[in-house]
């Protein structure tokens, strides 16, 4: 049987799919940007549907159908990898999602205790806010994603891991610091520092809502150690979930948490994964590896 694709062509296609764009996957690929685009035209010919479609200020953006196939190809790839490295049997390769404030706390040591358990697997992690994720997951650039259960999308299958407890996150010295609990009627009352990734920032303000004061943001920041460096500062008070202890930020400065008192509505961490993702051994396993890891002692 004659095979009308090449694996460049398919690198190529996976490139344009991860950077977005036929000049970025040129420079990653250290090709010509005319190479890229014959390589296009090439499988879209073979494949008889468009893969991708350009739209302006947003560059090359997957059709359904080349979600579908790009989907296959990551797959094909691992396959390939596997093979051509000399291994035998099913590949031990997992694509590992990690949500960006979960990531740092869990996700290197998550997986580098289960590869030193599987001496066959190989984890790759890739870092995204929860948006990046589900599109990942929807893509198969990722096997797994782990992440916080809210605004899973149900396309998605969700594996429990742990409850995460929200907490106020003050200065050191704060007349709140001292506390045993904080309650979100106290916490309203200071100007509030927000992560302004999707869906957290709603999360965070819907704990303050009930609140009789109006809340206050004073800044938004992505980053998890801006964020805590900016409390600790005195820039204002934070709500988090990840479980991060007191102690100094980068810069020196001390940051002190006290747990939300009441009944403040709790989420998961969670794994996400495509419907047949535990078909592969791997995943299985990594499942139930994190299941234990995630679990308290005792």
């Amino acid at each position: 049987m004659n095979i009308p694709l090449n694996f460049r062509q398919v690198e190529v296609l996976l490139a344009v799919a991860d950077t977005g764009s036929t000049a970025a996957a040129s420079r990653a690929l250290n090709t010509s940007q005319p190479s890229v685009s014959l390589a296009i035209a090439r499988c879209e010919e073979v494949f008889g549907q468009k893969l991708f479609v350009r739209i302006p200020g947003r560059g090359m953006e997957l059709t359904p159908f080349g979600q579908h196939k790009i989907a296959q190809l990551r797959e094909l790839e691992k396959q390939a990898r596997w093979v051509l490295s000399g291994g035998e049997g099913t590949p031990e390769f997992l694509n590992l999602g990690v949500f960006s404030t979960l990531g740092p706390r869990y996700a290197p040591q998550l997986a580098r205790r289960f590869m030193d358990t599987r001496p066959g697997a190989e984890i790759r992690i890739l870092e995204g806010d929860l948006q990046t994720l589900f599109d990942w997951l929807s893509e198969g650039r990722i096997d797994l994603a782990l992440l916080y259960d809210f605004g899973v999308l149900s396309d998605f299958a969700i594996t429990p891991l742990m409850a995460a407890e929200p907490y106020a996150l003050l200065p050191a010295g704060h007349r709140l610091a001292g506390l045993p609990g904080v309650s979100a009627e106290d916490l309203a009352q200071e100007p509030i520092i927000l992560m302004n990734l999707p869906h957290s920032r709603g999360y965070f303000l819907s704990l303050l809502q009930n609140a009789r004061f109006p809340v206050r943001v004073a800044h938004e920041t992505g980053s998890i150690e801006m964020l805590r460096s900016m409390v600790a500062n005195g820039f204002g008070a934070d709500l988090l979930a990840t479980d991060l202890p007191d102690g100094m930020c980068y810069d020196g400065m001390p940051v002190v948490r006290v747990p939300l008192t009441g009944q403040p509505p709790r989420h998961q961490i969670a794994l996400a994964h495509r419907g047949g993702a535990l078909k592969r051994p791997v995943i299985q396993a990594f499942t139930g590896f994190a299941g234990a890891f995630f679990t308290p002692p005792g």
